[in-house]
This record gives C-alpha cells, structure tokens and sequence, in this order.
C-alpha cells in the first residue's frame, strides 16, 4: 500500500472556496460516497476564528454552487457540527477513477485542503497525480510504501490507538486547557518550568481549582493509557 499525504488546492470544492473568503476550517468526522448519484455526504467539525467568522462561513458555505445539501446539526459559540452533500469534485474523480481511495480524514483550511490517499501499486498512483496536475494544484507532503508486516502492526494496534483518542476526547474543555498549558509550561519537568500557582494565574483560579482540574484530566488520561497498553499487541 502507498499511502500519500497531499495539500489540495481544488478549484471546485465548496469548502476550500469558503475558507478563501472566511477565517474558518473544516474537519471531516465521518464521510460516504454515493457512487450512484456520484456525490459526497460528510459530518464536518467547523471551527471559526470567532462566532461572527463562523456564521458569516456557514452562510457562504450554504450558497456554494456545488453544495446539494446542507444541515447545522450544532452550534456552540464558534464551533459548529454540520452534515452536507457535494457534488464529485474533479480531483475526486480522478483519485476514484485510478483505484485510489481515502486513508484519513481531511482537514480544510486557507484555501487548501490536507488529504490522506492511498494506493495499491504505484501505476496507480503515478496517474492519478499526473492527472490531478492538470487540473489542480497539490503539494505531496508525505509518502509512505507500508508493507504488509507494517500494515499488518498498524491494523492490531488501531483499537489501542482509538483508546487513547477517545481518551482525549473524555476531557472537559477546562481539563485539556489546563493539561495543555501544564504541559507547555513546563510543569510536569524536573526541576518545574511553572508551579500551582502559576497555573492557577493563568486561569485566573484558586489553587485547589487548577489542581483539581490537572488531576482529574490527568485520571482520565492514565486510565485510557493503561487500557491502550492492554489492547496492544
């Protein structure tokens, strides 16, 4: 399997035409394709520089010509969760028409797109690129020739990695930041970068607060950890 990381500038993509114009990004959590009717349904985390960037993308994003479908399934300050339904963009044609398929999920922002495609062989690979130049400007990032051992290590091991992703995700807004700026002030280093206190000015919060917040993110953390060292093979 080749597997490519690609920075994607299509000129018929509704959501990097949006992003051209507003201070938003879009992250796809879950994507489908309709080979029949040849479109895209996807459910994207949208995030804007702040609520008004966000609802001015959200209404450009709606009146894209090559936007079929759209639903605002939440909205929270400036993050929002949407489903929507594109056309097949010509770089997707292309990538679908060689056998190439999509190995993770995108990420859109400032006009351009990140992509993670992979191949069977490298024929297959080699046209579509030469196809997508084109029509498109692209940038491979990265490549990878994962051969079967390595893929074989990465397929056991996916569940523990999904472990320590969910873990992420059973934090509070306030446990992450407060393990985030712990982490890169330089708490958890010996001798100590920042102490309590200084966390605790920085989120404008008593001592016991911050420690509190630090230790129920860090429980959190170490139990997922444990878990994932468990499913690893």
């Amino acid at each position: 399997m080749i597997d490519i990381t690609m920075d994607m500038e299509q000129y018929d993509c509704p959501f990097i035409d949006t992003t051209d114009d507003h201070e938003v990004g879009f992250s796809a959590i879950q994507w489908d394709f309709d080979r029949v009717n040849r479109q895209l349904e996807t459910r994207l985390m949208v995030e804007g520089a702040d609520r008004a960037a966000l609802t001015a993308g959200l209404g450009t994003l709606r009146e894209q010509d090559n936007m079929r479908d759209y639903d605002l399934l939440t909205r929270r300050d400036n993050v929002a969760h949407i489903r929507t339904v594109i056309g097949e963009t010509d770089a997707m044609a292309a990538i679908r028409g060689n056998g190439g398929y999509i190995t993770g999920p995108f990420h859109i922002e400032d006009g351009s797109e990140i992509w993670h495609v992979g191949f069977d062989d490298i024929e297959c690979e080699d046209t579509t690129l030469a196809e997508l130049d084109r029509d498109n400007e692209f940038e491979v990032l990265e490549r990878n020739n994962t051969e079967l051992p390595d893929l074989q290590g990465f397929v056991q091991n996916a569940g523990a990695a999904m472990t320590l992703i969910e873990g992420c995700r059973d934090l509070s807004d306030v446990e992450r930041e407060t393990l985030e700026t712990a982490v890169n002030d330089g708490y958890f280093e010996s001798p100590r970068g920042a102490t309590l206190g200084h966390l605790a000015d920085e989120f404008d919060v008593s001592k016991p607060a911050v420690s509190k917040n630090l230790r129920r993110g860090q429980q959190k953390m170490i139990q997922r950890v444990v878990e994932a060292l468990e499913e690893l093979e």
